[in-house]
């Protein structure tokens, strides 16, 4: 089969195309014939394995998995013998948050795994995109965050891959979502549902004297330290991305202060429930996939190199041609 392989961390010029051997399904996995996969900016972080902290978890020297790709949309072509929820034929969706494997034509997954059928009126674009911002941001708002009703939330990178479905999801909750995003990308997250846009070329939100409930860092450009003026008396400050310094900011918020910091690895919290969540959403028109650009899968280098300007709307997308 078709597949990008990563030996070395690197520039995207590590990710070579290759063929490798098709993986069989062990007992308790289904075997998935990729049609869409996604590119994010964790990916590019594993890639080059930065912050240092991914060597410590995936690999000191090199990459312990050599086919990256975390989420997926596809087609179950084999079963496992002890398999009962799915068959062949079966279109679905999921995650493989430790193992990875998506950039892949296959894939091989647990049935217990975070795997569900997708939405009925889904493509496989649209499914794979609302594994990626979709499952991410319904971690940090709902279960990190627990967003009520009324509440003031403030998303930074708010027309990227996960601000986008956490604008979306922020109004499902009733919460007052002011986005944060470049002028460009004003209409659409406006579409989305933010009640405000502040463009960050012109305006610095942590001098306007506003405050907020929640701060969601969707792009992880900013700290605690830097915004916990903009957050309420006992607010919430949330980022992507996993630092040192979040991890103490955390520690110390935890025990001396009632504004708290706050990170979650989400990946490794989902479960199929999520899925059938983000599906029902979709299929009753209160959440829509956001497809920025489409790459085949040979142009994996393109579709990193591109996700690293930063300027990438909603989801990049990999496709699988044949």
């Amino acid at each position: 089969m078709r597949a990008i392989v990563c030996t070395t961390y690197g520039s995207p010029d590590v990710l070579q195309f290759k063929e490798v051997d098709q993986p069989e399904p062990k007992d308790d996995e289904v075997r998935i014939k990729l049609h869409a996969a996604i590119v994010t900016p964790s990916d590019c972080a594993f890639r080059k394995a930065d912050p240092f902290i991914i060597r410590l978890m995936y690999g000191l020297r090199k990459p312990k998995h050599t086919i990256l790709g975390v989420e997926f949309a596809g087609e179950i072509d084999a079963v496992g013998k002890s398999v009962t929820s799915f068959r062949a034929g079966d279109r679905v969706s999921g995650i493989s948050p430790t193992t990875f494997g998506a950039y892949a034509e296959y894939i091989c997954v647990p049935e217990a795994g975070t795997l569900a059928a997708f939405p009925a009126h889904a493509s496989y674009e649209e499914a794979v995109g609302l594994c990626d911002g979709g499952l991410t941001a319904l971690i940090f708002l709902r279960d990190t965050a627990r967003l009520q009703r009324g509440q003031k939330i403030l998303i930074n990178g708010a027309s990227g891959s996960v601000g986008a479905y956490a604008v979306q999801l922020a109004k499902y909750f009733g919460a007052e979502v002011t986005g944060v995003c470049s002028s460009n990308n004003a209409a659409l997250v406006k579409s989305l549902g933010a009640d405000g846009v502040i463009d960050y070329t012109r305006e610095d939100f942590t001098k306007s004297g506003r405050t907020y409930d929640v701060i969601f860092d969707a792009v992880g450009k900013g700290s605690f330290s830097q915004y916990r003026g903009s957050l309420s008396p006992h607010g919430i400050y949330l980022t992507t991305v996993p630092s040192l310094g979040i991890m103490l900011q955390m520690l110390w918020t935890s025990k001396f202060s009632n504004q708290k910091a706050k990170f979650t690895a989400s990946g490794l919290q989902q479960k199929k429930g999520n899925l059938a969540f983000l599906a029902e959403l979709f299929e009753t028109g209160q959440m829509k996939a956001v497809v920025d650009r489409r790459f085949p899968l040979e142009q994996m280098a393109e579709a990193h190199r591109y996700v690293e300007t930063g300027r990438k709307k909603g989801n990049v997308v990999i496709t699988f041609g044949g």
